[in-house]
């Protein structure tokens, strides 16, 4: 079984380095402010043939606030979840006692412990002495660089000495094959609780405080018989992108989260509503052509029916007009709806890459354009039609004298009419309009 190996300590030692150096690209925020990693990153990796899972942990921190209390749970969760676990030391700073307050907690673990000094290539000036490194009791250490790769070699050989040992509870699963189901929306919206409630345990940290999610996290999910894997996301941001340089950098990996998605869970808090910050960001989303389901949170405090509907009629009116997306009322708290929504997103996702024949296609769509024609048709008439599958996405084509001079409302009442006879209700579709001309023996094959 594949191992997984957590990389602890506390904050700005160059933990999320190692984990991006490993991972082979920038996975994880590295910034020099303190606490930049708050929940546990996952990523599948591979050592010299060998498949492990990685996990990025928040920095130990002392404190009692709630936040603080959030990501000392979520680092004793990477040190129960491992198997083996990198402990980072920081050269420059020398062995603090919150790193003996770690190495306690290690110890009770039981768990195989590999000490990383890390910052080695700035040891001119070191603070650290090593004759404290042998105190702490463990038997494996290196000197490492997180940012240049020094000694990382030495260190992952050690960790897979025993390769071939067995490990209990570790997933093991092609992640790559997977479908994808982004959860995005604004801050303090219950993205990260959603989560939680869906895998019934606290994988990420819930706090009132807005913005509490940093990283986009990739956690697999297995359940009514359907595996995939689920994605948390940082909040979209209210004003000007650049105000924070962590903030920006959250916000350019939920983009290529979206771009990545097979759907996504688009996510409001009932008591804000649907805004223009929401519209930009849900006609990204649409743009990409993925599929969306809206999620309405915190709908157990609003006890007046006819609210929920008019909030509900006032999205479709923005959205116009794709409003062929479904929309739940949804509560963390009590957990309505959840289930419902999630099925309903399994759904959407084996109806994504449906077979639809040419033959079936053609006969169905020309039959209704010739009942449903529209003005002047003589001079831009549909004469052909065909569904195809390209990149992951529905595409059909219908070719034209003159497809350039076909109204956009007489587009949306195809894709209306795609969706109503192939059901593909709340799937993404792409029509094309080309001319005839383009309709050659030769070059028929590359749309059927």
């Amino acid at each position: 079984m594949k191992k997984i190996i957590s990389i602890v300590g506390h904050t700005n030692v160059g933990k999320s380095t190692l984990f991006n150096y490993l991972v082979g690209y920038r996975k994880a925020i590295t910034d020099y402010t303190h606490g930049v990693t708050r929940d546990r990153i996952y990523c599948e990796c591979k050592w010299r043939g060998n498949n492990f899972t990685l996990i990025d942990s928040g920095g130990y921190v002392f404190g009692t606030k709630e936040l603080e209390k959030k990501i000392i749970e979520q680092f004793l969760l990477a040190i129960e979840e491992a198997s083996d676990i990198i402990f980072i030391l920081d050269i420059l700073s020398g062995i603090l006692p919150i790193d003996y307050k770690i190495c306690n907690i290690l110890q009770r673990s039981k768990k195989k412990v590999f000490i990383a000094i890390n910052k080695i290539d700035k040891y001119k000036y070191p603070i650290l002495d090593i004759k404290e490194v042998f105190n702490l009791g463990f038997k494996y250490f290196f000197f490492i660089s997180s940012l240049n790769g020094i000694g990382i070699n030495e260190l992952l050989d050690s960790i897979f000495v025993d390769a071939n040992e067995s490990y209990k509870n570790v997933i093991n699963y092609n992640l790559s094959i997977l479908p994808r189901i982004t959860i995005v929306g604004r801050k303090n919206v219950g993205k990260s609780s959603l989560i939680n409630t869906l895998l019934n345990k606290k994988q990420r940290i819930v706090c009132d405080q807005p913005g509490t999610t940093r990283d986009g996290i990739e956690v697999f999910y297995k359940k009514f018989n359907f595996k995939c894997i689920l994605i948390d996301t940082a909040g979209f941001l209210k004003n000007k992108i650049k105000s924070e340089y962590i903030e920006y950098f959250s916000f350019l990996r939920t983009t290529k989260f979206i771009s990545s998605s097979d759907l996504c869970f688009f996510m409001l808090d009932v008591k804000i509503g649907f805004n223009k910050q929401d519209l930009k960001v849900f006609n990204f989303i649409k743009n990409k052509i993925i599929s969306i389901i809206i999620l309405i949170n915190k709908c157990d405090l609003i006890k007046e029916k006819n609210e929920l509907q008019k909030l509900k009629n006032n999205i479709l009116k923005k959205i116009y007009p794709f409003t062929d997306v479904p929309i739940y009322f949804i509560s963390n708290y009590t957990k309505k709806n959840i289930i419902k929504a999630f099925k309903k997103g399994i759904n959407i996702i084996n109806k994504q890459k449906k077979n639809i024949s040419t033959s079936s296609f053609k006969k169905i769509m020309l039959t209704i354009i010739e009942r449903n024609q529209f003005r002047n048709r003589n001079k831009f008439a549909i004469k052909y039609c065909v569904p195809i599958f390209k990149k992951g996405i529905n595409q059909f084509i219908f070719f034209s004298k003159n497809p350039n001079l076909i109204p956009s409302s007489y587009k949306r009442f195809l894709e209306k009419k795609i969706r109503e006879n192939f059901d593909l209700v709340g799937i993404p579709i792409k029509i094309k309009l080309l001319k005839m001309s383009k309709l050659k023996k030769k070059n028929i094959l590359l749309y059927e």
